[in-house]
């Protein structure tokens, strides 16, 4: 007889994969884009035209990753990403 597994893990991965890597995916945007040294147009283009291999290979590093909880440790290195990016944004909207 075949023993059932759990199919939360794989569950895990496929939400970790498309939303996280989505949320990881917008935070490095923002703070790439405001990091570069260009005007903002070019800057914000420049990381755009990154985002689309920096999520592909976030997709690809989920999926490689040896437990699905490293997977979600791993992005939640979005959250310093996402200040970076968004701060200059949250201080307009406070003052």
């Amino acid at each position: 007889m075949k023993s059932r597994s759990s199919p939360w893990p794989t569950v895990s991965r496929v939400l970790a994969a498309v939303v996280g890597g989505y949320g990881f995916t917008y935070a490095f945007t923002a703070a790439l884009a405001r990091m570069l040294p260009l005007n903002k147009a070019d800057a914000m283009v420049s990381a755009t035209l990154l985002s689309f291999a920096v999520y592909t290979l976030v997709m690809l590093w989920v999926f490689t990753c040896h437990n699905h909880w490293r997977a979600w440790a791993g992005l939640a290195t979005a959250v310093p990403l996402a200040g970076i990016g968004f701060w200059p944004q949250l201080l307009e909207r406070l003052a």
